[in-house]
């Protein structure tokens, strides 16, 4: 069975250890930093196959694999201060830190492999974007879902951009709920309905094979969606969001 590490131990590492450990026959063994005690010594107290360990070094000494999931404004900080082993497999979660400057932080490790965990993991449900391909990389992702490798580097980049939009996406709903309960909705109600009918609207989403052709599905000619979309185009959302995107991936790539 598999030993994982953890390196940072927040609602990221948290969704991940969830999805390794919820309801499995024989979890891997989870060893977890100390940084966010609180949040280990939860995940400690509801699996039995997880441990928080003293200090981010013991983490290390122990895991033959090591996810690094601290903030990318203090990986250097964090990882200059271990001692890797040239036989570590590195799984990294920190956004916009390239391949090239893991390898500087984490030698004589060269084994690293760049990640986009989502949330989802915790229900064993998240597409995980990664590159280089990684049999032991994958072997941990596709245990909290599954896996899609692009063809570069520079591609993962993109892929993380993309995620950058969830705040905004959820802003968006969040409009819809106010202005339903500007007209004399009550809040509770408002949120709940807002929530209820995108959520279901998800599950069409997570299915679908065509984004383009469920938007479609959903307007008639003359209709009230048409008419909203519509709307939204000739006041440049589209172009708004792909500018705010552009910007995203310009400062991920550099």
């Amino acid at each position: 069975m598999p030993v994982y590490g953890f390196v940072g131990a927040g609602a990221l590492t948290a969704a991940i250890v969830e999805g390794l450990s919820t309801e499995v026959a024989e979890p891997p063994a989870v060893l977890l930093s100390p940084r966010n005690r609180a949040v280990g010594l939860d995940l400690a107290g509801r699996f039995p196959n997880v441990e928080v360990c003293g200090s981010n070094q013991e983490v290390l000494d122990r895991a033959p694999v090591v996810v690094l999931a601290v903030r990318p404004q203090v990986g250097e900080e964090v990882l200059r201060d271990l001692v890797f082993r040239p036989e570590h497999v590195v799984v990294s979660a920190l956004a916009g830190v390239t391949l090239a400057r893991l390898r500087e932080w984490i030698a004589p490790a060269t084994e690293v492999v760049r990640t986009i965990p989502l949330p989802a993991a915790a229900r064993r449900q998240s597409l995980t974007a990664l590159y280089p391909d990684h049999p032991v990389a994958r072997e941990l992702l596709e245990r909290v879902g599954g896996v899609v490798v692009p063809d570069a580097e520079t591609t993962l980049e993109a892929f993380s951009a993309s995620t950058a939009t969830f705040a905004a996406h959820l802003d968006y709903l969040t409009t819809v709920a106010n202005w339903l309960a500007a007209q004399g909705v009550k809040q509770e109600d408002a949120d709940a309905y807002i929530a209820h009918i995108f959520g279901q609207l998800g599950q069409s989403v997570s299915r679908a094979t065509s984004l383009t052709a469920l938007t479609e599905e959903h307007m008639t000619p003359g209709g009230l969606n048409e008419q909203v979309l519509g709307d939204l185009r000739r006041d440049g959302v589209p172009d708004l969001v792909r500018r705010a995107l552009d910007r995203v991936l310009a400062r991920l790539r550099g």
